[in-house]
């Protein structure tokens, strides 16, 4: 069930991330100034979070050493 919620989770910040409403739905509009991309960021780190969840880190993959099981 939880691996369901954050699998759920991730999907959602990652289709909020590709906006395929083209702006049309927005939790902060992004011509606020200063905080019109704080939504976009928590959608970011939602999507870093989940990811992580499920043993996928973003510097681990670019990194062949640090990918190696220990």
């Amino acid at each position: 069930m939880k691996k369901t919620a954050v699998l759920l989770l991730g999907i959602f910040s990652l289709l909020y991330l590709l906006n395929p409403t083209a702006g049309i739905f927005e939790l902060i509009p992004d011509n606020i100034p200063l905080i019109g991309n704080l939504d976009e960021a928590a959608a970011i780190t939602l999507l870093l979070m989940c990811l992580r969840y499920f043993g996928y880190e973003l510097p681990n993959l670019f990194d062949p050493e640090r990918s190696k099981p220990d």
